[in-house]
């Protein structure tokens, strides 16, 4: 079994530990907060200040591969996860009654939770698991590395470590202040912030292959709770909404939690005045999908909270030469960061974490198969993410009208006929890619039903005009 540290303590990190640890190998997670999710949700959600983890305030719809993974890996966090408020919504409850049953329908599910939630089952899980010691409140603050062979001439005063793979340095642990944890491997979690490639060029490695993409796209939010006396239900209303040149849309979650939600390019010259909670319901009021929500008569309790400053990057261990270092590779964020609007991120991070401790000695005696898989399975959800992204971005930024009206077409049917709905959802939880999901005859044939019986559809927008925006912010 091979010896692992696992550096960073966030979802990714956690999931990590925990499925090597009940794979039977010996691990040590380090996490330099000292704090840890607990039973408090509320508390540790709300007054847990985090700037390393920004996005652990936004809301979060976690995947279909999330519940896959603790079903198959870790059965009794998927139950706790579910005693502490988070609760499944298949994509099918939109319709009345679920179509006939096909396989692969019932892993269709979305889990509706705060992040916290996630961490918290995890954390206890960890907790409770021996193989798996946590060390909180210790920053790493390098990698060891094998020393290079000794040459034959010089005097040999001690065994040398065998060298790296085809000369390639090899990792042998972390080190934290004067100590040196050995490991057979290392698993870098510690989010899109790692300082692992820092470390490996200052070591003199070949430097990892970063792609990044700048999203210039910005997130507001506000929380809210249903009142306990209050209306519970919205009724069949769609949770999104959109401008022209914004998004709005709702996150319903754990414990009678909410979110709402408001997308906008960093470069629009509203974004500050939505950070005041008067101006952000009022805009938010503006999109059918918020306004159903905010009409329950929720209590609010956060300010706006904002998050921008984004990218899509994947950031790999190998080059056209193969791996750069032995030893060690990443995962979750440290390998591929998303931008939030497919909430992939998680969903990846597990992904991994069941993958790494699937195949960790192989792993640990070389990493090129790692590579490789992050490449076939990781890697088609980031390039998804970038072209979305980059109309997206540009669409907000312009305020450009709908011109698609194929596009718009399939994500209008989809609430009407649950063949589309199922493609959507195969497309959304990770299953398949979009085009593969929708470009089927049964697909075509189905919309081409459909447009036959709105011969009127045209694509259009459901918020705000730009003019009825602007009206509601401070002069």
């Amino acid at each position: 079994m091979a010896r692992v540290a696992v550096i960073g303590g966030g979802i990714s990190g956690l999931g990590t530990a925990l499925l090597l640890g009940r794979r039977g190998h010996p691990v040590t997670l380090f996490e330099q907060d000292t704090r840890q999710a607990a039973k408090d949700p509320d508390g540790d959600f709300f007054d847990w200040h985090r700037p390393r983890v920004p996005q652990a305030v936004q809301p979060h719809s976690l995947l279909a591969p999330v519940r896959t993974v603790l079903l198959d890996e870790a059965p009794d966090v998927y139950a706790d996860l579910l005693a502490r408020g988070a609760r499944e919504y298949h994509d099918f409850d939109w319709f009345d009654a679920h179509p006939p049953h096909r396989a692969g329908d019932e892993d269709l599910v979305t889990l509706r939770t705060r992040r916290i939630v996630l961490e918290a089952a995890l954390t206890s899980a960890v907790r409770r698991e021996p193989g798996v010691e946590v060390r909180r409140g210790l920053r790493v603050d390098d990698l060891a590395f094998a020393p290079a062979p000794t040459p034959a001439s010089a005097p040999t005063l001690a065994p040398a470590p065998t060298p790296g793979r085809d000369g390639v340095p090899r990792v042998t642990g972390v080190r934290v202040g004067t100590e040196t944890h050995r490991a057979d491997l290392v698993v870098d979690t510690t989010g899109r912030r790692s300082p692992v490639p820092r470390w490996l060029t200052a070591a003199g490695c070949r430097p990892p292959v970063v792609e990044s993409h700048r999203t210039g796209i910005a997130y507001l939010c506000r929380w809210y709770r249903l009142r306990p006396d209050g209306p519970r239900d919205p009724g069949r209303v769609k949770t999104g909404s959109a401008a022209a040149f914004a998004l709005g849309g709702v996150f319903p979650s754990d414990n009678d939690t909410f979110a709402v939600s408001m997308v906008l390019a960093t470069g629009d010259p509203s974004r500050g005045a939505l950070t005041d909670p008067g101006v952000f319901e009022a805009a938010a009021r503006r999109f059918p999908a918020c306004a159903a929500w905010l009409d329950l008569d929720p209590e609010p309790c956060s300010d706006v909270l904002a998050m921008a400053g984004l990218d899509n990057r994947w950031t790999s261990l190998a080059d056209d030469a193969g791996p750069v270092v032995t030893g060690l590779i990443n995962a979750g964020d440290s390998l591929v960061h998303t931008n939030p609007t497919f909430g992939h991120g998680v969903a990846l991070g597990l992904l991994a974490a069941r993958h790494v401790a699937l195949h960790a000695d192989e792993i640990a005696a070389d990493p090129v198969g790692y590579h490789a898989w992050t490449v076939q399975a990781l890697r088609p959800w980031f390039d998804t993410q970038v072209t979305s992204d980059r109309t997206a971005g540009l669409r907000l930024a312009d305020s450009a009208p709908l011109s698609d009206r194929r596009a718009a077409a399939l994500a209008t049917c989809a609430f009407d006929d649950p063949v589309v709905m199922r493609a959507r959802a195969q497309a959304r939880h990770l299953v398949c890619p979009p085009k593969e999901a929708y470009g089927t005859d049964e697909i075509e044939r189905h919309l081409t039903a459909w447009l036959a019986d709105h011969p009127d559809f045209e694509p259009r927008y459901d918020g705000p005009t730009r003019d009825q925006w602007d009206a509601l912010l401070p002069a």
